[in-house]
């Protein structure tokens, strides 16, 4: 009969033979287990330093490449742009690059009649009818009567018509906008957050450019998407227009202007103008669009060229 005595000595015995086995095998396997894993750790820590330092040598190619366009800017642009006037309409999703794209236009001698920021709420669906009520209010009588506003129930397009109207020359022969009722319309949206303006406006320009960036991801994106491509459709309705952008995919206004062919005939887009690169040629576009009524796409992207012809 197997007793106590019985079980205590067979699990005694096989706890012993796996500690036999654990000091045998690490005595046989130390030393060449040890050594393999020492050399991959040693070469994992040496690949780990030369990706660091590859990483801190192209920023610093990229910084000097910034250094070096900024400089060919001042050569290139100055007196590109003089005696022109433009608005400049910065969207949400650009807000980052919109100054850059600024101190371009400026450098190159253009009149920057004034930055609308449109902001979220301006964008946002729930506040289609809001914007709607707000354009037939706002309306004043030397700005594009309500009559003359588009009517297909789309706020933002509405809204981006009476703003287009009093930010941009009109046609030859039309009334121009006075500039109490251009006054008066940007103060009806900024009372009602839907945008800011960082200086005030001084008069009309002749043409605009839309400061975009990265396409809207929230469960509004297509909506909010298709309304920021009728904000440049009406401007450009209005007078010659650039969109700067931040990449032309994933639906973002420089994509949707591209894939669309009748505006592509008319807007010019550059997709890096998060880049001073990018904002260099945004404002090489706008010499080409207001001097030679010309549209191009610019940029890094497979079909954009990397900047149009330059001004002679």
């Amino acid at each position: 009969m197997i007793n106590f005595r019985y079980h205590v000595v067979s699990l005694t015995a096989v706890f012993l033979a796996l500690a036999i086995g654990l000091v045998v095998g690490t005595a046989a396997l130390n030393g060449p287990v040890a050594d393999s894993l020492k050399e991959n750790v040693n070469a994992l820590r040496k690949d780990n330093q030369q990706m660091r330092q590859a990483v801190q040598s192209m920023e610093r190619e990229l910084e000097l490449e910034e250094d070096f366009t900024a400089q060919m800017a001042e050569i290139l642009l100055p007196g590109t742009l003089t005696g022109k006037r433009v608005v400049v309409v910065s969207l949400p999703t650009g807000r980052d690059h919109t100054e850059g794209v600024i101190k371009m236009l400026r450098l190159a001698g253009a009149q920057v009649s004034g930055r609308i920021d449109l902001q979220d709420k301006f964008i946002e669906p729930d506040n289609n009818n809001n914007l709607l009520e707000l354009a037939v209010t706002a309306a004043r009588p030397t700005s594009a009567p309500t009559s003359g506003l588009p009517g297909n129930g789309h706020g933002v397009e509405t809204s981006s018509a009476l703003l287009a109207s009093v930010l941009l020359d009109r046609a030859p022969g039309a009334a121009p906008v006075s500039e109490a009722d251009r006054r008066a319309v940007l103060a009806a949206y900024t009372n009602a957050n839907y945008l800011t303006t960082e200086d005030r406006v001084s008069g009309s320009a002749e043409a605009a450019v839309v400061v975009s960036g990265q396409p809207y991801v929230d469960k509004d994106s297509a909506k909010k998407d298709e309304s920021v491509l009728k904000v440049a459709e009406q401007f450009d309705r209005t007078g010659a227009i650039v969109v700067g952008g931040n990449g032309s995919a994933g639906g973002n206004l420089v994509a949707a202007v591209r894939s669309d062919p009748v505006l592509v005939e008319s807007i010019s887009t550059v997709d890096n103008a998060n880049t001073v690169q990018g904002q260099l040629v945004t404002a090489l576009a706008l010499v080409q669009q207001v001097t030679e009524k010309k549209a191009g796409q610019y940029g890094v992207a497979d079909n954009a060229t990397l900047l149009p012809r330059l001004p002679q």
